[in-house]
């Protein structure tokens, strides 16, 4: 055979065997449909709210069903960065479906969660649905007049077949609405419409429709959005954005990318009260605020570092992730011991990013990182679980507390920020200041940033590798056990020292204490919390004990304190309590209120760590 006649029959077989894969493919496509649309076919809701006062969102969806004689649909029970099952699907309502035709089909609740469509063969099905929202949290939905905040995990239902599709979104706002703002991209076709490319994209792309404040910022050439809602002249939106791009820009700089196309955040400034919350998502967030977060420093800081904390899980957790979160099982609980890292660190940094930008003072933020010290020094729970156990146990007993929460259980948000302030001490002085917490975390986010997570144990070698030591043994006491942190290292790095103790917390010295907390329960004085080794405990006050008289005088719910105040440490005294309506007299010894002896501040003997301070405090300089 010559080579020319080699090559033909080459050719002839090869142009044989794609003939055959695309016959195959034809064979398939022709035979099996329901793969094919599966694969292919998106799932579109439209989102409508006719009456807002009544707090109810209805959800049609078009669900495609690739000709399968029944489909299933499945709603979250929980969602990502909130670690506890809250169970949405007892807010649906009035599950309906039925055929392009118009025929109306069987609908079954299979399961907690699940609801099986009978299709009659219909290659979609549409899915009619309504959901009570009236719950202010960034974890809920909350619908009235005004405006709608809603939260993928809550609203959505979607199939459980585990293909991979698109989730289309297209929102008809309630008369007088204006806006719809979400991290979701815009597609084509008119205002209000988005397109989720799977469904985690869209359980992590909360959605804001009405009439916010939309505030416009741009960052390394990438849009930012600060979108407030209940801004009313009251929340001063432009210095708000001003600083929030001053954020941003910090953790450019840190970071050193932007890992995502536009940013948004969705600012409620719906609580009465000051305080608040928030919820990270991969390109954007949901904040909860007072409208009147502006007004003061100490408000304005804490709003501030609420923004930094929720901004800086664009890098730490939504892509420099713990391995258990994602792919998410949005059925179950997921177990993980990392959350200190997760939560903790970024608490570290949500503060020493905001000085670093120059939003807060260096005695602001010692003050900051000292109240969560003091914090995780003032709980019993410290010697009782570690922090690795608080991320695990996250979803019993961090979200929910009860009054023994504090002799029992830690917070791996509290003991997480005061060991990223201890680790970025010992790495910087195991490197003798060339390396930081900030290389770890930017090296742990190279290498785990991708499809994969990063185990307790990797994150740890990716510190060791930065720092170039063993942290062995920090990890077995700190991070793994229950000992008393030592906080040596750390004030010796940074030339800091704790206060000298001068007093209590109160303006008068050695005062009187029990050591538990009350509520004012409609002008009755009842015990809320008593907390181990103290005079409470000791006494035998219980939870929910009514405090009526202290030496045989009655004692109000507003005059505790000052009652108290009329005794010294070391005085003894009668209490007449009503336990579930029976009155006991206990015997109660007044302690000493313990000092703040938690307090940091600049060592003015530690000359030679100046340099390390500012290194830490100002990387630029």
């Amino acid at each position: 055979m010559t080579t020319s006649a080699a090559g033909f029959y080459r050719m002839q077989h090869m142009v044989a065997r794609i003939l055959g894969l695309l016959l195959a493919v034809l064979v398939m496509h022709i035979t099996s449909p329901a793969a094919a649309q599966t694969a292919t076919e998106p799932l579109r809701y439209t989102l409508r709210f006719p009456e807002p006062h009544t707090h109810y969102v209805e959800v049609t969806a078009v669900v495609p069903t690739g000709g399968r004689p029944a489909v299933e649909l499945m709603m979250a029970v929980w969602t990502p960065g909130s670690y506890m099952v809250r169970e949405y699907s007892r807010h649906v309502e009035a599950v309906t479906a039925s055929a392009p035709d118009g025929r109306t089909l069987d609908v079954e609740k299979s399961d907690k969660n699940r609801w099986r469509i009978v299709t009659g063969g219909a290659v979609s099905v549409s899915v009619q649905y309504r959901v009570y929202a009236r719950e202010m949290t960034v974890r809920t939905n909350w619908v009235e007049t005004d405006f709608a905040m809603l939260n993928g995990a809550p609203t959505f239902m979607t199939l459980v077949d585990g293909a991979s599709r698109a989730h289309e979104v297209t929102i008809e706002p309630a008369r007088g609405w204006q806006v719809s703002m979400t991290g979701l991209p815009e597609t084509p076709g008119g205002p209000h419409r988005y397109r989720a490319p799977d469904f985690d994209t869209l359980v992590d792309s909360p959605i804001v429709v009405g009439n916010p404040a939309v505030h416009e910022f741009t960052v390394s050439g990438k849009k930012h959005y600060l979108v407030n809602v209940g801004e009313a002249g009251t929340f001063d939106g432009v210095r708000a954005a001003k600083d929030v791009q001053t954020i941003v820009t910090e953790y450019v700089r840190m970071w050193g990318t932007l890992p995502y196309d536009k940013y948004v955040f969705l600012n409620m400034l719906t609580l009465v009260n000051d305080g608040g919350g928030g919820l990270e998502h991969k390109n954007s967030t949901m904040l909860m605020a007072s409208r009147w977060a502006t007004g003061t420093r100490r408000a304005y800081l804490s709003w501030l570092g609420l923004a930094s904390h929720e901004y800086f899980h664009a890098w730490n957790v939504k892509r420099l992730r713990p391995v258990e979160l994602g792919p998410f099982n949005y059925e179950e609980e997921v177990l993980t011991r990392s959350l200190w890292v997760a939560e903790g660190v970024t608490d570290y940094y949500a503060d020493l990013a905001l000085h670093r930008a120059g939003l807060s003072t260096r005695e602001e933020l010692l003050d900051a990182i000292s109240n969560q010290i003091e914090d995780l020094q003032a709980t019993p729970g410290r010697l009782v679980q570690s922090v690795e156990q608080a991320s695990f146990d996250a979803w019993i007993k961090y979200y929910r507390p009860d009054e023994n929460s504090p002799n029992v259980s830690i917070s791996y948000y509290t003991k997480g920020a005061v060991l990223g302030f201890l680790l970025d001490a010992k790495i910087r002085a195991a490197s003798k200041g060339a390396r930081s917490l900030d290389d770890v975390m930017r090296a742990a986010f190279e290498k785990f940033s991708g499809a994969r997570g990063f185990t307790p144990d990797e994150f740890r070698s990716v510190a060791e590798q930065v720092g170039g030591v063993s942290l062995a043994s920090f990890w077995e006491t700190a991070v793994e056990g229950k000992a008393e942190l030592d906080y040596t290292e750390a004030l010796r790095t940074f030339g800091l020292r704790f206060r000298p103790v001068e007093g209590p917390r109160s303006d008068r010295p050695g005062r009187a204490w029990l050591g538990m907390s009350t509520r004012n329960e409609g002008g009755r004085l009842v015990v809320s919390e008593v907390r181990r080794n103290t005079p409470a405990e000791a006494a035998g006050l219980n939870v929910d004990d009514e405090i009526l008289a202290i030496n045989g005088f009655r004692v109000r719910a507003d005059q505790l304190a000052p009652r108290i105040d009329q005794y010294k440490p070391g005085d003894k005294a009668t209490l007449i309590v009503a336990r579930r309506d029976q009155i006991l007299t206990l015997d109660a010894q007044f302690g000493t209120e313990p000092p703040r002896q938690w307090r940091l501040e600049v060592d003015p003997a530690a000359d030679a760590a100046e340099q390390r301070r500012d290194r830490w405090l100002s990387p630029r300089t």
